[in-house]
């Protein structure tokens, strides 16, 4: 089973529900996700997730919506026409947490099921229930996986790039890239984090740019999904010997990796979390018992030469990556309280 084409999916999605029964009446859920840009990878991952959630725990009409683009405002309206059209529970991703917080406050207030997912919701937003990464902590993976690939005491610059700064999930990867560097490696000068821009087509511009101006570099690391694969496609075409990577798990970052163009990705492993809080959710409305309140943290990945494979093959399908994630699914679900850290606590 082939992956329905992203731009395909983001029309059928945004217009239709998935399939089930929306006849009043009937028993079935009306519930749904909204995402912050339904054409980049990260939000079709945990769009995928979500969906597969609903298909396997059933009874459930489940509607995603999210704009073309990075447009706060444009989901902010999609997602307060979701809170209405599927009121039985909502999933709500965005990047822009402070413009959803009165929306968010007042579908929790007509009696709408609100948990955030991949970033963390403001106070006054009255979620109390998120699941998302340690972004701090994925900063803090890819610069340990540079260190292992420089010499011992490097000297020189590294050069930081975030797509969207003051978007809390990326300043987070891009501090922890900085803070671990410059605790580990005194040699190296953190350069940035510069803005690099989610649209492809600008990132590649941006990261060009960058490196003309920082020839000599060590490095060129990004947090975005555009930033690793505009990195390895700008290595390939100027022969770089600087090391480049960046986030996430788009199809031509992980044939950067395969490559060997970028040394890693580091994958949030969108997929999981976009499952794992539908489901809790869902269960959550189904059993009528309160979901748990707090930041469920969750886990992220190296992606190497070690693992590509795996998580190529991971890709092919929904289906596929359900099997490759079943049991730590199973695991989460089993006791997501063993999970949970104060929402205070999430970065």
């Amino acid at each position: 089973m082939k992956r329905i084409p992203i731009l395909a999916l983001a029309c059928c999605l945004v217009v239709s529900s998935c399939g089930a029964s929306e006849s009043a009446g009937d028993g079935t859920l009306k519930m749904g996700i909204a995402v912050a840009n339904i054409s980049l990878n990260f939000a079709h991952e945990m769009v995928e997730g979500a969906q597969l959630a609903a298909e396997n725990e059933g009874g459930v009409s489940f509607k995603a919506v999210g704009p073309p683009n990075t447009d706060g405002p444009a989901e902010q309206q999609l997602f307060t026409n979701l809170t209405t059209t599927n009121p039985d529970g909502v999933v709500l991703e965005n990047l822009d947490p402070p413009i959803f917080t009165r929306p968010a406050a007042q579908a929790v207030d007509k009696g709408v099921p609100v948990v955030a997912l991949d970033t963390a919701p403001t106070d006054g937003s009255k979620i109390t229930f998120y699941v998302g990464n340690d972004n701090y902590n994925l900063g803090v993976m890819l610069a340990d996986e540079l260190l292992k690939r420089l010499p011992p005491q490097p000297n020189g610059s590294v050069v930081v790039g975030v797509p969207n700064p003051g978007t809390p999930v990326l300043d987070s990867r891009a501090k922890g890239i900085k803070d671990t560097l410059n605790q580990k490696a005194p040699g190296i000068k953190v350069l940035g984090p510069f803005q690099t821009y989610s649209d492809p087509n600008q990132n590649y511009g941006a990261w060009a740019a960058l490196v003309h101006a920082n020839a000599s570099a060590l490095a060129f690391l990004g947090v975005g999904d555009a930033d690793s694969y505009d990195l390895a496609k700008i290595k390939q075409t100027e022969n770089g010997q600087y090391l480049v990577a960046g986030a996430d798990v788009d199809a031509k970052t992980l044939q950067g990796v395969k490559s060997g163009l970028d040394f890693v990705t580091i994958d949030p492993e969108h997929f999981l979390k976009g499952y794992v809080v539908t489901a809790l959710l869902i269960r959550s409305v189904k059993q009528k018992k309160p979901l748990p309140k707090g930041w469920l943290n969750m886990p992220g990945l190296v992606v190497d030469s070690s693992n590509i494979d795996a998580v190529l093959q991971r890709q092919t399908s929904p289906k596929a990556a359900y099997e490759f994630y079943k049991p730590e699914i199973d695991k989460i679900l089993a006791d997501p309280n063993a999970y949970l850290k104060p929402m205070s606590d999430a970065r």
